[in-house]
């Protein structure tokens, strides 16, 4: 049976989860112009990689997101016992804690716990999933993985047909679509 307080509490999650994403795709740019090889050159030295860097994160940003996304989407696909114990670890979190009202007592056993003592323990469950199982390094080799491939993109591609305001350029970065869900997209101008 369902709690008319737990199906409010997952529509509104589901609702948030679906205008980041909504956000998200309003802003990803189209993909020949992220691999058109023509833009593919080397940075005269630091500073223009650094320069090339951030103009190329703040305009793809959309675009590494989805990348990233992919190479960890790839990468759990091919370990099946990861994947299915990060779902169970995330089905745990959202169960226990996250759709649980904070007055509603957990009882385990005859023993009844709280919701502080159920954070705690859904803690202490992911530290040592995440650390003492091959999940953690697996996550973390992907996401590093995905990372390199971003940053090398955003290094070698020549940014010089992209025009970007310094204070878009200043506010924005590769994970404002998940902190700026909300916000509008950022305005992008071609030079002429």
């Amino acid at each position: 049976m369902s709690n008319p307080p737990l199906s409010a509490a997952i529509g509104a999650y589901i609702t948030t989860i679906s205008d980041i994403l909504r956000s998200a795709v309003t802003r990803r740019r189209p993909w020949f112009e992220l691999f058109d090889l023509s833009t593919i050159s080397r940075p005269s030295s630091l500073s223009d990689a650094t320069v090339r860097g951030r103009k190329n994160l703040s305009y793809f940003c959309a675009n590494y997101a989805t990348m990233l996304v992919t190479v960890l989407a790839f990468s759990l696909l091919s370990h099946p016992l990861s994947l299915l114990t990060l779902v169970s670890l995330i089905a745990a979190w959202l169960l226990l804690y996250i759709f649980r009202p904070p007055d509603q007592q957990l009882v385990i056993f005859n023993r009844t716990i709280s919701h502080r003592d159920a954070l705690w323990i859904l803690i202490a469950f992911t530290f040592s999933v995440i650390f003492f199982t091959s999940v953690g390094s697996l996550l973390m080799s992907s996401t590093l993985i995905g990372f390199g491939i971003v940053c090398v993109h955003a290094v070698f591609r020549d940014p010089e047909d992209l025009f970007l305001d310094d204070t878009v350029l200043a506010n924005s970065g590769l994970f404002s679509v998940v902190l700026n869900g909300s916000a509008a997209a950022p305005t992008v101008v071609s030079k002429v």
